[in-house]
């Protein structure tokens, strides 16, 4: 019987497999096991038994939640039978394809010159605390530092979710204190200064979902201030393909497509982060509906022109 103990780590391994059927859809043991052989850097060469691949299937259900099935009426076809939970955006999503792109960096040392990666920043530091933490329920003490303060300041939290956005770790936060109103707000690991886990505790809110909390809202700043609305943008036919691939929001729809443009419909809260996501794409986007965001996208193009007014830069360089 061949180890397939050896070599590589498991959990590659474990992500290997996973990839192979996703990207398959549909694949027999035999078809896996000759991927797999030919893979020399996972199997050395070595055949895949049906007894070590069942109880991968088995493990992978256990540590990413991805659950591998056997059509037995189309031939014997291997498929992810929660396909819609790795597609979706979640947890497991990131996981996977977390995972998967290590896997694929993993022994490319030799090319590291033609790999660039982007940073992000305090991850390493904080993450795996404030994870412990929400484990167990804990208080946490930290001392933050925030962008718009002159002073650090000390608090006692209560962690009740972590949040990642444009290379950004955040925690969302509880003050602790007796009150049941207790402020919540939302940390920047990077602007976290020091972190300790105290010996108290404390009762999740049993009505406090994470979902409800950011719904309709893009990126971290959570305004009641922003109902929610229809938005629709006219995004031109070059721009519209990144669109399709990478949703500005989950609620996205596309109403209507031609060669020169596309109509994209949106359901959600037009907050400062999803105004600069607007910024971002520039010219190629316009907001179309409501009239409010059309003006306030108007208003600050302009103030932006007035920055670069040949006016303003004599006057700067004078």
């Amino acid at each position: 019987m061949a180890n397939n103990e050896r070599g590589p780590s498991l959990m590659r391994k474990y992500v290997w497999l996973i990839d192979t059927i996703y990207r398959a859809g549909r694949i027999s043991f035999k078809e896996i096991n000759e991927r797999w052989r030919h893979d020399v850097g996972m199997s050395r060469g070595e055949d895949m038994s049906i007894r070590t691949f069942k109880r991968w299937v088995n493990n992978i259900g256990d540590l990413f939640g991805v659950f591998i099935e056997n059509e037995r009426c189309a031939g014997y076809c291997y498929y992810i039978e929660n396909l819609e939970d790795i597609n979706e955006g979640g947890l497991q999503s990131w996981l996977f394809n977390t995972f998967t792109v290590s896997n694929a960096l993993t022994g490319c040392m030799g090319i590291k010159d033609r790999i660039q990666l982007e940073y992000v920043p305090s991850g390493e530091l904080y993450l795996q605390p404030i994870i412990d933490a929400m484990k167990e329920n804990r208080v946490l003490n930290i001392t933050y530092k925030s962008y718009w303060e002159d002073h650090e300041k000390n608090y006692d939290v209560q962690p009740l979710c972590l949040k990642l956005f444009r290379q950004r770790w955040y925690v969302v936060v509880r003050k602790h204190v007796d009150k049941e109103d207790a402020k919540i707000w939302i940390c920047a690991l990077d602007r976290i200064l020091s972190l300790e886990k105290t010996e108290a505790t404390f009762t999740m809110p049993k009505d406090w979902d994470v979902q409800a909390y950011f719904d309709g809202f893009i990126g971290v700043i959570r305004s009641e201030d922003y109902d929610k609305e229809i938005v629709k943008l006219k995004v031109n036919a070059k721009q519209a393909n990144y669109l399709r691939d990478l949703k500005i929001h989950r609620s996205q729809q596309e109403e209507e497509r031609n060669d020169e443009y596309s109509i994209f419909k949106y359901y959600l809260r037009p907050t400062f982060d999803f105004q600069q996501e607007l910024l971002w794409n520039a010219d190629k986007v316009e907001v179309l509906e409501p009239k409010w965001l059309r003006e306030e996208m108007a208003e600050r193009i302009n103030d932006m022109l007035n920055l670069y007014h040949p006016i303003n830069y004599a006057s700067q360089n004078s």
